[in-house]
């Protein structure tokens, strides 16, 4: 099943429905959180220092960085593809789609 995860915040389910439902939180988790900033796992999500480097460039190394953290910490997908979304500001949002290994 490949499903599309976004950078939008929802609320902490702390006993998710399913499956999906939690490796979806996690891997949004994941890309949404600032590399150093979790105290006993300071390599936990990407790089914030990334978003300073010009588009082009900051895109390659967030694709990088997503990919690889994911691969880290939630083992139970797989990374297909990572695209974004920018604006006049730019600001750009990761949309990470997964494939979920359902076992």
């Amino acid at each position: 099943m490949e499903v599309d995860v976004t950078c939008r915040l929802e609320e902490i389910d702390f006993a998710p429905s399913s499956l999906v439902a939690e490796i979806v939180q996690n891997v949004r988790t994941i890309f949404t959180t600032a590399k150093y900033s979790v105290p006993l796992d300071r390599l936990f999500g990407v790089d914030a220092g990334i978003t300073d480097k010009p588009t082009e460039r900051a895109m390659a190394a967030l694709t990088a960085d997503i990919i690889g953290a994911i691969h880290r910490y939630e083992p139970r997908c797989r990374v297909v593809r990572v695209e974004f979304e920018g604006d006049v500001d730019g600001i750009l949002r990761p949309r990470v789609r997964v494939r979920i290994d359902e076992e």
